[in-house]
């Protein structure tokens, strides 16, 4: 075991942290949690649970879809109990697979219906609101896209950026695929790649914002609110537009949490999603740094509420991250 990992363990004593690659076999009596949240995040709830509750927790680290394929690969023996995502589209994939065990009533009932999906086998956890950072020094708000189609028009060619290899700005497109279709899709992406300036990274793009590169990009609130609330030397530029008026642009993205039904510690897998989705999991969203939305609960008073966002619809259990991957991959933003 390398010097980080063990670094990991003094720091998180509460809770059994093995990052990545599965350094160790877990105990027997560990619930053993696919983690595609942000790390610090889900060590905070981790930690928490385990000093709550009494339940060893070991981790393995990866991204929406590296894990959600793995678990696919892995079937049956996969050893994990529960998987935790950042965006929806990994959730549907393994529903779809029929991986889930149905997510107790308890822990449903603490949910608004909006932020899970109707057949129960996996639910919201937190969200993320699709937000335009852009370059106050640059833009004006009458200067500003109304709409996040307004991105494809040629005037705003070499102007904006994104993160379009990344999992949140593909739950993006498969929102914009499930509200305008298809072709109106397409036609988008082939305009963005003519337009937009590619980053690897929300983060990335914002600082790129900031720094004078380009005049805008299509991000997730949060990381402005984590960057105001540091130093802000990567966001003293930027403010945030809300496209709202149930544009694509105002897509909340839902981070996901599912019990998986081949999992070894079902009781408590579900207690842990139960208390994800309660009083001490929406606690840790609303008064931590995460600057994530809590879904089920009070969120911080820092961010717009979410009902003054008017969010359009979205069937998060239907967004198909494979037609994405295809469309993406076909107007070349791979």
């Amino acid at each position: 075991m390398n010097q980080s990992i063990r670094g990991t363990f003094a720091a998180l004593s509460l809770a059994t942290i093995v990052l990545a690659t599965g350094a160790r076999a877990q105990e027997a009596d560990e619930l053993v949690v696919y983690n595609a949240q942000h790390e610090a995040l889900g060590n905070a709830w981790i930690e928490a649970f385990t000093k709550e509750m009494g339940i060893k927790v070991v981790v393995r680290k990866g991204s929406d879809m590296q894990l959600a394929n793995l678990i696919l690969e892995e079937g049956d023996l996969s050893p994990a109990d529960i998987f935790l995502t950042e965006n929806s589209p990994a959730m549907a994939l393994l529903d779809g697979a029929g991986r889930f065990a149905p997510v107790e009533k308890e822990t449903l009932d603490q949910v608004p219906a909006e932020y899970r999906p109707a057949n129960g086998m996996w639910t919201g956890i937190a969200a993320r609101s699709t937000v335009f950072a852009y370059d106050k020094t640059k833009l004006t708000e009458d200067k500003l896209p109304k709409s996040l189609m307004d991105l494809a028009e040629p005037v705003w060619k070499g102007r904006w950026g994104a993160s379009p290899a990344g999992a949140d700005f593909q739950a993006i497109v498969g929102a914009l695929l499930q509200l305008k279709g298809e072709e109106a899709t397409a036609g988008w992406l082939k305009a963005m790649k003519e337009n937009a300036t590619p980053y690897k990274g929300n983060s990335v793009a914002m600082k790129a914002v900031n720094a004078g590169e380009i005049e805008g990009a299509v991000i997730y609130h949060y990381y402005w609110f984590g960057d105001q609330a540091k130093t802000g030397e990567n966001s003293k530029n930027v403010a945030l537009h809300y496209f709202k008026n149930q544009d694509p642009g105002a897509f909340i993205s839902i981070s996901g949490g599912g019990v998986l039904k081949s999992g070894k510690h079902q009781k408590e897998a579900q207690a842990f999603l139960k208390w994800l989705t309660g009083k001490g999991g929406q606690a840790i969203l609303r008064d931590g740094d995460s600057y994530e939305y809590a879904i089920a609960g009070e969120a911080s008073a820092k961010l717009v509420p979410l009902k003054d966002l008017d969010a359009p619809k979205v069937e998060a259990s239907t967004l198909d991250n494979k037609k994405v991957v295809e469309l993406m991959t076909a107007a070349g933003l791979f």
